[in-house]
């Protein structure tokens, strides 16, 4: 947990673009690309955990920036214009949240930091600053990582509520989602020849792979986290089978475990490992960005657990928070994340996402969210010690 966190101040009055501007303003896509890269540059850590400098990262943020002026038109006046300020904990990718917050900007003249890191991380410091919380949201990070957490929060009914999917959603409001996301094993088309692609959570334990997955850790990663109870739930979490199955898979993992999940897919795409478990949605723009990897719906079965929003407990600007919690969970962002991130909303009035399997056609282990949040701290510690040979 020795890490340096980014914090973003992203004043409006400092080329934060009117995106509705830039929806007509053609000529100016090289000053605002510009813009959004210095966004991206304020928080280094947080680009290089997440691989933001690719060419393909780089593609989506430029693209999902130009795409979000579209939206402005239509609801730039559906949130009100507040003031203030607002200061987020992200474990997101900074091309995601970049075009997000410049919008809320623009839309409500609050001014937004950004606090980066991993979801293991921020949900500690949040813990930390109980007594007196320095930030106000929790932006990012699987639901049942922050519900994990939910003593630090504050239930929140957002205004979007009823356009939310109702399975993807909290009764007690402890969080709202964000994004579906699905796991998936990634490969190397270069590394991996034809035919020889993993094709199951089980196949990730032939001697094939050893040392050469790229997992993150999931004490610092909210998707890893997902992707291990995943597995464990698909071989058996009540039996012990499953454990049986990832004590096999840390072997292969040869002691190897990286700090982020944006490493994941990074470190596939560029040959530095032939597999991974990853995101979804991360799988999906290296495919689009031209890197030659291809994606694997495990055959056992796999999760589409969504990341959530959660305002924390005693924040300052809590108001603030549910302003932007309820813009996020809108249908201009769902749109946003829909067509530029190839992320998969949560909103019931959006039509099926183009260009990406069905998610009828993927089998889904039955994920026990409940049991993944009321274990996740013993969960966690197993594998922490079956990693490093204490078990």
């Amino acid at each position: 947990m020795n890490r340096v966190e980014a914090k973003t101040r992203i004043p409006l009055a400092s080329g934060v673009l009117l995106l509705g501007v830039l929806l007509s303003a053609c000529g100016n896509n090289a000053a605002d690309s510009a813009n959004a890269g210095n966004a991206a540059q304020s928080a280094p850590e947080n680009s290089a955990k997440n691989g933001a400098a690719d060419p393909a990262a780089n593609g989506a943020s430029n693209g999902a920036t130009n795409a979000a002026a579209g939206g402005a038109a239509n609801a730039g006046e559906s949130t009100p214009q507040t003031g203030g300020k607002l200061v987020i904990y992200s474990p997101n990718e900074t091309e995601i949240n970049n075009p997000i917050l410049k919008e809320f900007q623009d839309r409500t003249g609050i001014q937004v930091e950004m606090v980066s890191g991993g979801t293991g991380d921020l949900l500690n410091r949040i813990k930390a600053e109980a007594a007196n919380p320095l930030g106000d949201l929790m932006f990012g990070g699987t639901v049942e990582s922050l519900d994990a957490y939910k003593e630090f929060f504050e239930p929140y009914e957002s205004k979007e509520l009823a356009n939310l999917n109702p399975q993807m959603t909290d009764p007690a409001r402890g969080w709202t989602p964000f994004t579906s996301l699905p796991m998936v094993i990634l490969y190397n088309k270069d590394l991996v020849p034809a035919g020889k692609e993993p094709k199951s959570w089980n196949d990730l334990l032939s001697p094939d792979w050893k040392g050469k997955i790229a997992y993150a850790d999931p004490a610092k990663s909210g998707s890893s986290f997902t992707q291990l109870a995943t597995m464990l739930t698909a071989f058996g979490k009540d039996d012990g089978k499953g454990w049986d199955f990832v004590g096999k898979l840390i072997g292969n993992l040869d002691g190897k475990v990286l700090s982020s999940s944006g490493m994941v897919p990074k470190g596939v795409a560029d040959k530095e490992y032939p597999v991974g478990i990853t995101l979804e949605e991360n799988a999906l723009r290296y495919v689009e960005g031209g890197s030659k990897v291809g994606i694997v719906y495990p055959s056992e079965g796999t999760s589409a657990v969504p990341d959530g929003m959660a305002v924390i407990k005693g924040a300052k600007n809590a108001d603030n928070a549910k302003l932007f919690i309820d813009f996020a969970a809108g249908k201009d962002v769902q749109s946003l994340m829909q067509s530029e991130f190839k992320r998969r909303p949560v909103r019931t009035d959006l039509e099926p996402s183009q260009g990406v399997t069905p998610i009828s056609d993927i089998k889904l282990v039955n994920y026990d969210l409940s049991w993944a949040s009321e274990q996740r701290a013993a969960i966690i510690d197993q594998f922490t010690k079956k990693l490093t040979g204490q078990q």
